[in-house]
C-alpha cells in the first residue's frame, strides 16, 4: 500500500531543491531569455531545467509514473500521473514579483491523491495528500471563517489569450467590486488556491486554467475544509479550464451571484 504522507514529504524536499535553483536563477537570466510562447505567455530556462529536475526526481519516487506538465507536452499520463507545474506565475518571476510557485499533484484513476505548492519567495510549502488535512509548512492549516460576501477578499486572474468570456468576466468584477471587501490579482492561480486553504482569501475563481494550475491546490483547499467546483457548481474544474474555490461557507451565495454573470 502507497505510504501517501511519506510520498508527500518526498515530494516537499524535490520542491525545495528546485525552488533553491528558481531563486538562484532570478539573478542570472536575462531579457534574452524569455520567449512567448503566446500573447502574453512566457516560458525561460529557468522553468524548463526546472521541470526536468521535478520529472527526473519524481520519476525516481514513483517509478513507471506518468506526467501531464506544462512545459514537456510530449510526456505522457500513467496509472500513477504527476501533474505539474514547475514555475506557475512566470510573469511575476521575470519582472522580479516575488510571487510565484512550485506546483506538484498525483492522480490516480481521476483522483487527486497528493497535492504540495511551494511558494518559493515567501519559502512557504503547502502540502496534503488523501484523507489528510492540509498543512502550511508542517502546522494544520484551514479555510477562513467568513459567512457573508461583504466581509470577504476574492481573488481572480485576468483572462490574457481567451477573451470569449470577457463581458460576463467583467459584469462578476464589477459585482464584486461593490459587494464585496475587494479582489486581488497575484498572478499564480497556485498561490491563490494555497491562499484560500489557509484563510488569507475567502474565494478565488478564474477561467482559461489548465490542469497543472489547479491539481494540487484544488485537493489543499478541499483538505482544509474548503469547497471547489466549475462554474455550473459541478466537478469539471481539472480538465474544464474553470475554477471556483471558496471556504464553503460563502460558496452556494458566491455561485448564485455568479450565475447571474456567467448565465
Amino acid at each position: 500500500m502507497m505510504d501517501l504522507e511519506k510520498l508527500t514529504l518526498s515530494v516537499c524536499r524535490l520542491c525545495e531543491e528546485t525552488g533553491d535553483f528558481l531563486r538562484r536563477e532570478a539573478t542570472r537570466f536575462t531579457q534574452a531569455d524569455i520567449r512567448e510562447k503566446s500573447h502574453a505567455n512566457f516560458v525561460t530556462y529557468v522553468d524548463e531545467q526546472a521541470e526536468r529536475q521535478l520529472v527526473e526526481g519524481l520519476s525516481l519516487l514513483l517509478p513507471g509514473s506518468g506526467f501531464i506538465a506544462e512545459e514537456s507536452p510530449e510526456l505522457m499520463a500513467g496509472y500513477f500521473t504527476w501533474i505539474i507545474d514547475p514555475l506557475d506565475g512566470t510573469t511575476n518571476y521575470i519582472h522580479g514579483i516575488p510571487v510565484y510557485c512550485i506546483s506538484v499533484a498525483l492522480q490516480k484513476d481521476n483522483e487527486i491523491l497528493l497535492g504540495v505548492i511551494y511558494e518559493v519567495g515567501q519559502r512557504e510549502m503547502y502540502s496534503t495528500w488523501q484523507g489528510s488535512p492540509s498543512r502550511l509548512n508542517g502546522t494544520l492549516i484551514n479555510v477562513s471563517g467568513t459567512t457573508n460576501l461583504n466581509d470577504s477578499l476574492f481573488a481572480t486572474g485576468f483572462p490574457y489569450y481567451d477573451y470569449s468570456r470577457l463581458d460576463e468576466y467583467l459584469s462578476f468584477f464589477r459585482f464584486l467590486m461593490q459587494h464585496t471587501r475587494g479582489i486581488r490579482r497575484l498572478g499564480s492561480a497556485a498561490a491563490d488556491l494555497a491562499y484560500v486553504a489557509c484563510g488569507r482569501i475567502d474565494g478565488f475563481y478564474e477561467y482559461g486554467l489548465n490542469p497543472w494550475d489547479v491539481a494540487a491546490g484544488s485537493l489543499l483547499v478541499r483538505n482544509a475544509g474548503g469547497s471547489v467546483c466549475d462554474f455550473t457548481g459541478g466537478e469539471h474544474f481539472l480538465f474544464g479550464k474553470e475554477i471556483i474555490a471558496t471556504n464553503g461557507l460563502v460558496h452556494q451565495s458566491f455561485l448564485n451571484h455568479f450565475k447571474v454573470s456567467f448565465a
